[in-house]
């Protein structure tokens, strides 16, 4: 293992590309490495990710061997460590979250025959940097459909991470969906500045409630705020992964990211040679994107109208962004019948009409 990793090692510093399907040498696995934004044991977005990294690992059965490391904040230390590993003889990068995208791409202009995966990042200035996505607002349409449908305070809180695109588009989508069904639904925001701060998101969580909030939605990642919704029995959804161990009473249902499908993909192509970059950006239809089992609280009306959102939107017959839609001056966004394009969606800095607040710069 050594000697190959010395001749891999040689070879990429030397910049001897020879195509990506030469880089492993033939006996041996092809080597995959995983950086994470937060800890594995989050419960959220980086616990599932390493949950479809195993199932990765276990697909290829003694094919490939995977690494990661947890907890890699932006900038230089995301740099260090994706250098480390193609140092070290990685053949493919998955870095998995938006942030690390200057980074991703620093490190790939010096290493021409590593593949790099970079999730929900927009930024791909080297050809071997391949951008991969979810239509996170697809499900969000789901859980505002049920959100407007079981609040009877009229106030549903959200806690949101950073004030990008994703984000923004998964509130507008949430409240479009709860407004569509409840014209007196208000939604109140709380930027916490963070993926995974469990006491900032109880924090958030705590505001909320005491603010008239009974139902919480979240794009954060660990299992903090539904705890706080679980002790005051506020209804909660949860978010990237079912979260429904930590409210059993209160989790109505969560958007699971469902990666390991794509993950099986990509690695086969770089094993076959024919990998390539490449921008997906997957939903419902796809695979990539899935809803936790409803909740039994949930009237049998309200579970017949989430199910067949779900299926409207995986066969294609319905964009939760379709007109007509306003921006939240009230100027027109989308006309009747008009289908958001994925570029406004992709750069949204916008809240749409009806909601309070403003988006962060």
């Amino acid at each position: 293992m050594k000697r190959r990793q010395l001749l891999a090692g040689t070879a990429l510093a030397l910049g001897l590309a020879s195509g990506f399907g030469t880089v492993a040498l033939a006996d041996d696995p092809l080597r995959v490495g995983f950086v994470y934004i937060g800890p594995v044991g989050d419960q959220g977005w980086t616990f599932i990710h390493d949950q479809a990294r195993q199932e990765a690992e276990a697909h290829f059965d003694g094919r490939i061997e995977t690494t990661y490391v947890e907890s890699v904040p932006y900038g230089a230390d995301a740099e260090r460590v994706m250098t480390q590993m193609a140092l070290s003889g990685t053949d493919m990068i998955f870095a998995t979250t938006f942030g690390y995208g200057p980074d991703v791409n620093a490190v790939a202009a010096r290493f021409p025959n590593v593949a790099f995966e970079h999730a929900t990042g927009y930024l791909q200035e080297e050809p071997n940097v391949s951008l991969y996505n979810a239509r996170f607002y697809e499900g969000r349409a789901v859980i505002g459909h049920i959100a407007g449908r079981m609040t009877e305070t009229n106030t549903i809180g959200y806690i949101a991470s950073f004030p990008i695109p994703e984000v923004v588009m998964g509130i507008n989508s949430a409240f479009l969906h709860a407004r569509a069904v409840n014209p007196d639904v208000n939604f109140r925001v709380v930027w916490v500045y963070s993926w995974f701060d469990p006491a900032q998101e109880a924090a958030a969580a705590e505001a909320l409630i005491e603010q008239g909030v009974d139902v919480l939605m979240q794009h954060t990642d660990s299992t903090a705020a539904i705890r706080i919704a679980q002790e005051r029995g506020v209804l909660a959804f949860g978010q990237a992964a079912d979260m429904s161990a930590a409210a059993p009473d209160v989790h109505l249902t969560a958007i699971i990211n469902q990666w390991a499908p794509y993950y099986i993909e990509r690695i086969q192509a770089r094993l076959d040679g024919t990998w390539e970059a490449r921008n997906t950006w997957y939903g419902i239809g796809d695979g990539m994107v899935g809803i936790a089992p409803l909740h039994e609280r949930l009237p049998d009306d309200v579970r017949a109208e989430a199910e067949g959102m779900i299926a409207a939107i995986s066969a294609g017959e319905y964009h939760p962004f379709t007109g007509p839609i306003n921006r939240q001056d009230g100027s027109p966004w989308l006309a009747e019948g008009e289908i958001a394009p994925d570029g406004d969606l992709l750069g949204m800095r916008f809240f749409v009409e009806g909601m309070t607040g403003d988006v962060p710069n």
